[in-house]
């Protein structure tokens, strides 16, 4: 086949660098699909509808997975314990079980004959219920998109502006999304508060303290999840929830978030163990059950390669995010994703006092766009070599959206001039959309219009990054992705196999193991029941 698209890649290079990610990914898959974690059990916890915590703010769910650890062990999962005891009596439901399991008033076993198979049918109904509310609640996002187009098109003008708020108090995240909403954003991501990825709960309520963030919650997902909807029915267009699915209660918090509607959440096979130092292993396992939920869920994932080029140069890791990105998009199809839910990240990090460097950028842009086209990538702005000047920022922030528009970027993280200087303020964020509109607006469809001159600098350079990319998959695939993790190919960061937060939370499953969720998740088609919400928009090719 002869080389395609605006960059002449060799279809050969693509289709060996997916296949040595199918390689160097197996392996991880293998691991997840013959280990759970305390948060996957957790998660069936949830899905079945257990909520609260105690006076101290611990989790009922919590309470449940430990006693029953403690006593019977999790490697045949939590569902077999939990529901024989609940069908013994005297009990009458999961929080009365979880309670008296925390004062020590419940004995747990590993049921046998009839009494498992009554165990297994009741925990499958209950999982069955958690997954229907996902199913419903996807379905009310396709009818709102169908409902509430934007003026003129099925839904806004690419790329998708997407804007973060981060007080730390809900009660004021809700009137500054609103009001981006109204400023033209099309994405509201509440960022998480600093430090809970480390922590192995999920808080309960809404909460009004947070640091350099909100914590992610059930109850604030829902909060902002009504308020969105309220500004979408104002403006006569969906408005899309962000919020994070990492660290260590990653798949208890991909599980709230289908339940509350969410639209995108970010979700890394890489990021919470190289800059959060979670063990890779828990990670990997816990992901690939949060992917699942994403699927069903009709979430789009957005991933976190744009966090490597904030500890290693951009341009000498460029293979790196590549790399990365097709390991990602490997997990996430294995996982059930879809191509319209890989939102792959990249980011505009080049220094910009290198010769240059907005050429390069687009290379790199324009390479993603090409080998992912069926991808809504998010495209970050720069972050790394913001100084300070306000003015300076403002204009470097302009030549990120001309990129994004250019390269056909599908979602773009507005840029602020006053990075690295304070927190946003909400005229810091109005400059920033007014940024964006200006430049999405007056280049409008810039995209059918670029084309780098073949064998030029761009093409030249793209090709470079992507030859580097399939020389690195070859080692991974040969030498192991967590060898290479603990190696420092990702981001500088060496994070080795048995080390950092969680490893023991980690469980081989047994003969036997049993978890109604993922039984489900496994053998239904997760887009049967809808169109997953990224399907809904149009991606350039």
């Amino acid at each position: 086949m002869a080389p395609q698209g605006k960059l002449d890649l060799d279809p050969e290079a693509v289709r060996t660098a997916r296949r040595l990610a199918a390689r160097a990914a197996e392996p991880i898959i293998e691991m997840a699909r013959s280990h759970t974690t305390v948060s996957v059990e957790r998660a069936l916890l949830r899905l079945a509808g257990l909520t609260g915590a105690d006076a101290d703010g611990l989790p009922w769910v919590n309470h449940l997975a430990d006693a029953v650890r403690d006593q019977v062990g999790l490697e045949h999962g939590l569902a077999l314990p939990v529901w024989d005891a609940l069908l013994a009596g005297p009990h009458g439901s999961l929080d009365d079980l979880a309670r008296a399991a925390a004062a020590g008033r419940v004995r747990f076993r590993l049921p046998s004959g009839t009494d498992a198979a009554h165990a297994r049918k009741a925990a499958a109904e209950a999982a069955r219920g958690g997954i229907a509310r996902i199913d419903r609640r996807r379905a009310e996002r396709d009818r709102m998109l169908a409902e509430l187009p934007a003026p003129d098109s099925a839904d806004p003008p690419q790329p998708l502006v997407y804007l973060i708020v981060a007080t730390g108090d809900i009660y004021e995240d809700i009137p500054q999304a609103q009001a981006a909403a109204r400023e033209g954003a099309d994405v509201v991501a509440v960022i998480r508060s600093t430090g809970q990825s480390l922590l192995d709960f999920v808080p309960e309520g809404a909460t009004r303290e947070g640091y350099a963030g909100t914590y992610a919650t059930r109850e604030n997902f829902r909060l902002m999840r009504a308020a969105l909807d309220d500004v979408s029915r104002e403006l006569g267009r969906y408005v899309r929830l962000t919020n994070y699915a990492s660290g260590l209660c990653m798949p208890e918090i991909a599980a709230l978030a289908g339940l509350e509607r969410l639209d995108m959440m970010l979700n890394d096979c890489m990021y919470g163990i190289i800059f959060r130092d979670i063990n890779p292993r828990r990670t990997f396992i816990d992901q690939r059950f949060s992917r699942q939920v994403h699927a069903r869920a009709g979430i789009v994932i957005n991933t976190g390669e744009d966090n490597y080029l904030t500890t290693a140069d951009a341009v000498d890791a460029a293979h790196t995010v590549v790399v990365s990105q097709l390991l990602n998009e490997r997990f996430g199809h294995e996982a059930g994703l879809a191509d319209a839910q890989l939102g792959l990240g990249h980011a505009f990090e080049i220094d910009p006092a290198v010769p240059e460097s907005f050429r390069l950028e687009l290379a790199h842009a324009q390479l993603v766009r090409e080998l992912f086209p069926g991808a809504p990538l998010k495209y970050m702005p720069p972050t790394k070599h913001m100084t300070g000047n306000i003015f300076a920022g403002y204009l470097l922030d302009a030549f990120f959206n001309l990129a994004g528009v250019m390269t056909g970027q599908s979602i773009i993280l507005i840029g602020m001039m006053t990075e690295g200087i304070h927190t946003p303020w909400l005229s810091d964020r109005d400059l920033a959309l007014e940024n964006v509109r200006y430049v999405r607006d007056a280049c409008g469809s810039l995209a059918e219009d670029f084309a780098p001159r073949p064998d030029g600098m761009i093409v030249q350079r793209a090709r470079r990054v992507l030859a580097e990319s399939v020389e690195l998959l070859e080692r991974v695939a040969d030498d192991g992705l967590l060898n290479a993790i603990a190696e420092g190919t990702f981001g500088v960061t060496r994070r080795p196999p048995d080390g950092g937060k969680g490893l023991d939370g980690v469980v081989p499953r047994a003969d036997g193991y049993f978890n109604p969720a993922i039984d489900i998740l496994d053998t239904e088609d997760p887009h049967a029941g809808g169109t997953a919400g990224a399907a809904q928009q149009e991606v350039p090719a």
